[in-house]
């Protein structure tokens, strides 16, 4: 049961401008995000060896068929990186590429953590619609993120050897 009780329709309007706020805000809060934090081998973006170098995720998904058709978020703020297409072929515009696709996965994971807040306000089997809502617009593009990254990553690698 609901904490919060509200016509229907206000409920379904609250959670559209409630999901608007917390994706522009998280979305918001990551492009202010300073380059440098991404650029950094952290746990958290860590491409483990059993991804085979975002191999596994095309085994399992088939990324390559319908990564393009994922929106860029760049697009919302008129600006930022867009990842797309590589910048270029060169080591250092892959790792700015790299830091980059840490960026839109903090941003994709940071952007499902609000899902619970949705069982305040909404029936309980709406609640879990939410959540599964923020896992189906999420997890694709995070999945693209480290695909894309572990191919650079792959391919920086090997300029170094």
């Amino acid at each position: 049961m609901p904490i919060v009780s509200l016509p229907v329709i206000w409920v379904v309007v609250f959670d559209i401008v409630a999901w608007s706020f917390f994706h522009l805000a998280i979305s918001y809060i990551c492009f202010k995000l300073p380059l440098a934090y991404f650029r950094k081998d952290s746990f958290w973006f860590q491409i483990f060896s059993w991804e085979q170098s975002g191999r596994l995720w095309q085994r399992l998904f088939k990324v390559k068929k319908w990564k393009g058709s994922l929106i860029d978020g760049t697009v919302l703020f008129n600006t930022g990186y867009t990842k797309k297409k590589l910048h270029g072929s060169k080591t250092e515009e892959l790792k700015i590429f790299a830091a980059e696709t840490k960026r839109a996965e903090l941003t994709h994971w940071l952007s499902i953590l609000p899902a619970p807040l949705f069982f305040l306000w909404n029936p309980f089997w709406v609640g879990w619609l939410m959540v599964f809502y923020a896992l189906a617009s999420n997890l694709p593009f995070i999945v693209v993120q480290r695909y894309n990254r572990g191919r650079i990553l792959a391919i920086t690698e090997l300029g170094k050897g």
